[in-house]
Formats: structure tokens, sequence, C-alpha cells
């Protein structure tokens, strides 16, 4: 009797270890660049016990389009949990981003915005300067939190976010500073047209923005700045979403006047002028004339020798295109 039971819990143990050996594969090949998705399954490949080998199903609904590649694509398509386990992913992904983006209301309640938000970008991984002191990075965030009470009555004049993971709920801890003077988010992720919309209350005080480097910022997020009347220098170097640089630039330039606009020239996106083409047409034409035999020459080589030739005024090479 004992020896039965000992076989029936080993038994289910090796059954329970083989229906969890699929999840623990898929956590250790859970890279995001193999989320591929794959076709859900939707018939059951396992033949019953002693019915013979398993029958062949279509498991592909798209038949002539070529399957997805990926680990996770392969696995989708054979085991059921994948795309829970997906799901759950992206859930923990969304959690741990807001996270990392929401608001520092403990300390902005007892030791007011300024600090509050020099919390916040240090903690994101950015570097802060107060008034007549130096900059603050982010390895020295113990250091300011021990001394914050000394930083209480202290403006916050600069914000270096490059690289940091802020979006528009993080904004929040950064859009009531009266005092801010620059604000560097250079290439963000998350930075769109909403976050450029929040930056209306800086408009007073706010006097440098660089933007260079977020890939989801277009030409409707810099239409907003118009609210930024005091801003005097504004970087949108690479911007990948930008449709036309150098129309773009002009804009931004009618639209802020005493502002300095940088990274992006007037010829970006620019056609040539079709006058060019015109001219080179015809200097192709008079080339092949004057390579006929017998034809009359240019005056340009006969000099005023003979009037032979001439060209008619105002038609003389490309002068009177």
């Amino acid at each position: 009797m004992i020896e039965q039971l000992r076989r029936r819990n080993q038994q289910t143990l090796s059954e329970e270890r083989t229906k969890m050996a699929a999840p623990r594969v898929l956590l250790r090949a859970g890279h995001p660049a193999w989320w591929g998705g794959g076709t859900p399954r939707t018939l059951s490949t396992r033949s019953n016990l002693g019915q013979g080998p398993n029958p062949s199903y279509d498991l592909n609904p798209n038949r002539g389009r070529d399957p997805q590649k990926g680990l996770m694509a392969r696995m989708a398509s054979r085991f059921s949990d994948v795309e829970q386990l997906q799901e759950w992913i992206f859930r923990f992904w969304s959690w741990n981003l807001y996270r990392k983006n929401k608001v520092f209301s403990y300390t902005l309640k007892h030791h007011g915005p300024d600090v509050a938000a020099a919390h916040f970008v240090l903690t994101q991984g950015g570097a802060v300067r107060f008034q007549d002191h130096e900059w603050i990075l982010p390895q020295n965030k113990n250091r300011f939190l021990q001394n914050c009470l000394s930083f209480q009555k202290l403006p916050l004049e600069e914000v270096d976010a490059s690289g940091c993971v802020i979006n528009y709920y993080g904004l929040e801890n950064l859009v009531f500073l009266p005092s801010l003077r620059s604000l560097r988010l250079c290439g963000c992720p998350y930075v769109d047209d909403w976050c450029l919309s929040r930056l209306h209350s800086l408009g007073g005080s706010l006097q440098e923005l660089s933007l260079a480097g977020c890939p989801r910022v277009t030409e409707r997020g810099l239409a907003c700045l118009h609210h930024l009347w005091n801003l005097r220098r504004l970087d949108i170097s690479n911007l990948p979403a930008l449709s036309n640089k150098g129309l773009t630039q002009i804009l931004v330039e009618e639209m802020l006047p005493d502002c300095e606009v940088v990274g992006a020239d007037y010829a970006d996106g620019l056609e040539a002028l079709p006058e060019e083409g015109v001219c080179v047409e015809e200097k192709v034409a008079v080339g092949s004339t004057a390579a006929i035999p017998g034809a009359p020459a240019d005056n340009k080589h006969l000099g005023n020798q003979s009037p032979v030739g001439r060209l008619p005024p105002g038609r003389a090479g490309c002068g009177g295109c």
C-alpha cells in the first residue's frame, strides 16, 4: 500500500513538472526582440493514447504569407499560455513606467515643488542645478536627500533629464517650477506632442529647451510651444518624426521670433528649383546643335567676326532663364 502511494505521488509530481516546463522556458527566453506574437493555436495536435500517429492540421490561417519569426512566435503556435505571458509582461512594463513617473507627493508636501522635482529627476537618472550651486548628479541623490532642508528656499534653475523615461504624467513634477530656466529632454523615448502641450505653464521662466533625439515629437507638438514667449534657444536636431525639417524651422522662427532655433537647416526637405533643370536642358541642346556638321557655330567661339549663329537677346546661355 505504501509503495502504491509513493508511485502515485511520483507520477503526480512528474505531471506537474511537465506542465510547468513550458512557462519556465518562456521566462528564460523572454527577450523583447523575440516578442512576435505568432499564430494562435486553434486545433490540438495531440492524439489519444493508442489511436495511432498525430493527425496533421494546418494551424496557419494566413496562407501565402511568410510566417512570423522569432522564438516567442514559434512557441505561441505550440503553447496556449504564451499570449497570456506576453500580456502579463506588457502589464508589468506599463505599471513600472507609471511607477517611475508618479508624483512625489510626500516630498512635495513637506519640502516644496523644487526639492520634489529634483528628487524626481535624480531618481530617473538625470541631473539638476539649484541657484548658486553646482550640478547634482544621480549618484549624489542620497546626499541630496540628507541635506534637502538646505535647498527648500533655493529655486531650481536647470534640469537635465536626457535619456530618462519621463512621460506625460511625469511632467507633473516639473511644470510648476516658477524659476526653471533650462530644460533638456534629449533622447527621451516617451516625450511626445502631448508632453510639449504641458509646458505652457513655464512660459514666463523657461529660456532654453532641448528636444534633440526625441523620436515621438512632430510638428504638432512644436506648434504648442508658442506659449513659451520667453524662450531664447530651442534645439530640434535629430527628430525623425518631422516630415519637413526646413519648413518646420521656418515656422518655429516665425512663431518665436526672439528664439534661436538650432538643429535644422533651411535646405532640409526642400526640392531643387525647376529653373536649374531648364538651364541644363538648354545647355545640352546648344551642345548637340554645335556638334552637327554644317550647323552655325556659337558666337562664343566666333566672337564678333560674324553675326551668323548669334542667339537672340535674352537667350544667351542660362542668362535669360
